[in-house]
Parts: structure tokens; sequence; C-alpha cells
């Protein structure tokens, strides 16, 4: 074993001794970014091959987190503003989306996948694909996996709002009686998530240090740890290490 590979293993295993025993998020959200500078970084002259390195290393990271003992995740893979991207762009990255959550889907695999974002925005092909893989594993046991797509943290909450004021329609109940019912915890119950924990932690790849809209209304008190390398580079270490800095931070609330 090499010197390199060796430190890291040390400190790898340093970094899961101290964390034995310390607070753990139970849910986590993963802004995975970076992948087409990856590419151009590694000199890949197709984006797409960026893609294919960040889907092929998900399934790392959800083993990472049934290790750890965390039983949430909630993974962005493409966002509203992706579906503006020209059409030879985004057709090899839907196929590539789809195929990744076929294969966490597959047989054998313990995930328990659901799919959260606009889904009519979507083509009708791939809407019919991720639902089936969602099916596929309604029973299962393992750690549960959000995949959004088609996803916008603005479009989410208007969606809400929108879902909440059909459903008092829908139970005949007049203008002021919908406003009566509509506050904070009204709105959580028609978000996409519904009936799901918050977040505890959102980490993010590439170095941006920004939410570009991921999970607006659940992330208000999630705590966050920004990755300067990107998704494809994120190593089991680099998640340690934010589940380390996760444990020592005091969480308010607000408060």
């Amino acid at each position: 074993m090499r010197l390199p590979t060796l430190l890291y293993r040390v400190y790898e295993n340093r970094l899961i001794h101290n964390l034995a025993g310390a607070e753990k998020p139970h849910h986590v959200g993963v802004i995975i970014d970076g992948n087409r500078r990856w590419a151009r970084k590694e000199g890949m002259t197709n984006p797409n091959d960026g893609h294919r390195a960040g889907a092929a290393h998900i399934s790392n990271l959800l083993e990472w987190c049934q290790t750890s003992g965390i039983g949430m995740v909630t993974l962005w893979l493409l966002s509203t503003d992706n579906l503006r991207r020209p059409d030879e762009e985004l057709q090899p990255l839907l196929t590539i989306i789809t195929e990744v959550v076929d294969d966490l889907a597959a047989p054998g695999q313990p995930w328990k996948l659901r799919i959260v974002g606009a889904m009519e925005v979507l083509p009708p092909w791939m809407v019919t694909r991720l639902t089936a893989a969602e099916m596929r594993t309604a029973d299962r046991t393992g750690v549960e996996v959000n995949i959004a797509v088609g996803y916008g943290g603005r479009q989410e909450i208007a969606d809400a709002v929108k879902s909440l004021l059909q459903s008092g329609a829908d139970a005949g109940l007049s203008v002021p009686e919908v406003i009566a019912k509509l506050d904070v915890d009204a709105i959580s119950e028609h978000l996409y998530t519904s009936g799901q924990p918050d977040p505890d932690l959102v980490i993010r790849t590439s170095g941006e240090q920004r939410l570009s809209g991921f999970l607006l209304w659940q992330s208000a008190h999630s705590e966050y740890w920004f990755y300067e390398a990107d998704w494809p580079d994120f190593r089991r270490v680099d998640f340690l290490r934010a589940l380390r800095d996760y444990a020592h931070r005091h969480r308010r609330f607000g408060e």
C-alpha cells in the first residue's frame, strides 16, 4: 500500500472512531454539482462522461450513508433550470439520470426511492420509467432516497400552494375558509416531500456556496457544508468530515 493511501486510511479510520456516539443527521440533502467541470479538468471532450462518472458515484454515497446510520438522503440530479439547456446536451443527461435511477431500483439494491419534482416538465417516457422505479422499491426498508428531478424550490412552493387551494376547492370551502387554513403546516403538507423530516445537513460540491433553490422551504434550519472539489472527486473521508463538522455544531433552530 502506497504511503498516501495508507495515510488516507488512517485518517478515515480516525474520523470513524471520533464519530462513534456523535450526533448524526437523519436526513442529508446533497446538491450534486461539478460533473461537467470535472470532465473538462480530466481532459474529456464529452461532458456527458462527467455526468456518467457522477452517476456511478451515487451508489458510493448511499453506502456511506447506510454505514453511518443515516436514514434519508435527497439527491438533486436535475433542476428546472437545467431543462433550458440545448437539446443536444439535455437529452443525454435525461437518459443518464433515468439509467442511474433504474440501477438504484434494481433487484438486490436496498434503497427505497421517491421521485420529487414537477413531473409535468419531464418527457413522458422519463416519467414512466422514474415512476416504475419508485414503485419497484416501495416495500424496501433501506435508506430512503429522494430523487429530485425537474426540481426547483420556488416551483415546489408554488405547486404546494396550488395543491392546497385545489384541495380546499374540492372540499367545497370558500376563499375565506381556505385562507383561514393556510399556514406553515398546511403548506408543508403539500410539498413534494410531504410527510418527511426536513434535512438536517445539506452538502454541496464544486465549491459553489449557494443553495440555488434546493429545498428552500425545508432547509430553513439545515446546516450547510460546502466542498471545494467536484462531485466525482467527493471521497468517503470528505463525507465523514461533513458529519464531524455537523456533530460539532450547535443547532438553535432559529432560537
